[in-house]
Parts: C-alpha cells; sequence; structure tokens
C-alpha cells in the first residue's frame, strides 16, 4: 500500500465479494432498472413513516449484501454505513439488528465512497478481513428534514434534484474472485460561496473538480485510462459545472463521463436536474457498475461521489455550503494491475 497525500494506492487490492442494491418504485421504473437487485413497490416498504422505511431498506441491503457473498452477518468483522438523518439514525438503528461491529460514517451523498474507501484502507492493512459497506436515503424522510414535508406541496425550483429512494451495500474482503478496489482518494472541503440549498450540483461541482484532479496526479493517470468516470449526483447542472471547471484545470472529461444523478431516471419533468442522495451513487454503484465489470464490459472505472455537509441550522443561519468528494478506482480483478 502506498499512500501519496490524499490517495492510497493497494498492492493488495480488496476484493469486492458481495454487493446488493434497492430502490423505490420511482428510481425502478427507470433506465437502470434491470440492474438494481430488488424494486420495491410501495416506498413505505409495509411501515408507517418513512423514516422507518428507509432504515427498513438499510436492513435488508445490509442482510443481503452479505448474503450475496455467501456469508452470515456474524462472519462480518465491521459494519461501515451512514445515512442522511440526523445522527445517522437509519445506520446505527440498522446496525443494532446485527451483531457487528460498527462504525457510523457521515459524508452525506458521498457516504457510499467514503465506507469502501474506509473498508478499503482496513482491508488492506490486514486489520479486518471481511468489512460490509452500506448506505441508504428516502426521498420522503429527506424532503421532510431538509426542505418541507411533502404535504405543504412546496414548489421545487428547476435546480432541485430528487433525492433517491434505495441504495446499495458491499463487502470487501482480502481474498476473493470478481472486481476489487485498486486505489481511493480522500477528499478535501470544498465551499465556493453557494447558500442555495437547492442546487446542490452547483455547490458539490467544485468539490468534485479537486479530487479528481488530485486522483489523477496521484495515481499518474489520464481520463483515458478509465473506461467509466462517473460523478455520484452532481445531477444535469453540477456535471456541466464540473466540465467547465475541469478544462480550464487543462483536464477535459469524454465520452466516459457520466453521472449517477443523471442516468438513474428517465428524462422528465419531475426530478429536475435528476437524482441526488446517499442511495443514488450507492444503489448505481452496486447494482450497475460492479455488475458492468463483472460481465466484463468494464474494467477500470472511477466513482467519484459528491456530499453537501448542510444542515437545516446551517443553512437557516445563512451559511453557505461546504462540500465534499471521495474516490474509489473498481476495477475487474482479472484485469486490476
Amino acid at each position: 500500500m502506498s499512500i501519496n497525500r490524499q490517495t492510497v494506492i493497494f498492492k493488495n487490492k480488496p476484493k469486492i465479494i458481495g454487493h446488493y442494491s434497492l430502490v423505490g418504485p420511482l428510481e425502478g421504473a427507470g433506465p437502470m432498472k434491470e440492474y438494481f437487485d430488488y424494486i420495491l413497490q410501495d416506498d413505505t416498504f409495509g411501515e408507517k413513516t418513512f423514516e422507518k422505511s428507509e432504515r427498513k431498506i438499510l436492513e435488508h441491503i445490509i442482510f443481503n449484501a452479505i448474503d450475496s457473498a455467501n456469508l452470515k452477518p456474524s462472519d462480518i468483522e465491521l459494519l461501515l454505513s451512514g445515512d442522511l438523518m440526523n445522527q445517522i439514525v437509519s445506520s446505527s438503528f440498522a446496525a443494532r439488528k446485527y451483531d457487528i461491529t460498527y462504525l457510523g460514517l457521515y459524508s452525506a451523498c458521498a457516504t457510499m465512497a467514503e465506507s469502501m474507501a474506509i473498508g478499503a484502507c482496513l482491508v488492506e492493512s490486514g486489520h479486518f478481513d471481511k468489512v460490509c459497506c452500506a448506505t441508504a436515503s428516502h426521498f420522503s424522510s429527506a424532503e421532510r428534514q431538509y426542505r418541507f414535508p411533502l404535504e405543504l406541496g412546496n414548489q421545487r425550483p428547476p435546480t432541485s434534484q430528487w433525492t433517491i429512494t434505495g441504495g446499495g451495500g458491499c463487502v470487501l474482503a482480502k481474498n476473493g474472485k470478481g472486481a476489487c478496489v485498486s486505489s481511493i482518494t480522500f477528499g478535501k472541503i470544498m465551499d465556493f460561496g453557494i447558500k442555495d440549498v437547492n442546487n446542490m450540483g452547483a455547490a458539490m461541482a467544485p468539490a468534485a473538480m479537486d479530487t479528481i484532479e488530485m486522483h489523477l496526479k496521484n495515481t499518474k493517470t489520464k481520463v483515458d485510462d478509465y473506461d467509466l468516470i462517473v460523478t455520484g449526483d452532481l445531477g444535469k447542472l453540477g456535471s456541466e459545472i464540473l466540465i467547465d471547471l475541469l478544462e480550464r484545470k487543462g483536464i477535459r472529461l469524454c465520452k466516459n463521463y457520466t453521472d449517477c444523478g443523471c442516468i438513474i431516471f428517465d428524462k422528465t419533468d419531475r426530478v429536475f436536474m435528476g437524482g441526488s442522495g446517499s442511495g443514488c451513487s450507492a444503489s448505481i454503484l452496486n447494482g450497475y457498475i460492479i455488475k458492468k465489470i463483472e460481465k466484463g464490459e468494464y474494467k477500470k472505472v472511477l466513482l467519484v461521489a459528491t456530499g453537501a455537509l448542510l444542515s437545516p441550522t446551517t443553512s437557516f443561519q445563512g451559511d453557505s455550503i461546504p462540500c465534499i468528494a471521495h474516490a474509489v478506482c473498481i476495477e475487474g480483478g482479472q484485469n486490476a494491475i
């Protein structure tokens, strides 16, 4: 394992031996539907509140991610999980169902990449052998916390995005077959002064720019070295801003670039700039991306998940929005070098 400032390049490349994705009815009707493992028929998931629905979604994801690796929860040595709710209650309450050592994480919509990056470091170091990484979000619980309860019928501005109902999880291990994590880059807090809570793409784009630039520099790679570079949930506007920002740095994103928030939904006015939420990159990664790698259709993918680290309190007090982006490079097991 070699470390270059923010970037860690793994010698043994922790393996992704299991993965699972779940989404709600709206997400399950989109262009990625064939890649998701489970699509809810009802976004309440049989619960009385949306917050309890989110918790149940995460419990379901954790169990099935472990099961997909042909393991039992008792085989897992560490659970890394986070979500968007205050005090990450969805993750903590879901974790109490399992007798597994637990670390709660928070990077907002970048939590899936953060959990994988930390998990890969712990597996590579030999401190843990089998680690489960998971996160989820729910449209209705996020709206109630960050903006307005749906019952009020508030009008959504054109720059807004649609928090994903769903999420994903995976199991990292020292040995196994399939995709592997070959390198990661931890991000820095970036704040370009955006205060609009309905324009997350513009707020998060600078963080994605900084992390991508640093990852390419530290790994001595180019954009063309990747079959796919995918950001977490910048949405349509944020992706356009990222492309412009990187061009100013001399880095040109080409046809191999996309954004999870742009591809999870059909192009309809209802979702405006596309998907967001911690479940956005988690469901696309553990549904679409890893399955493409396992089939040999992608050999090397760079996931750069982005997160806006605001709270209702900071927004009400007029603060700008600090943001983060973490990068995880995933390669096919037989092609990793």
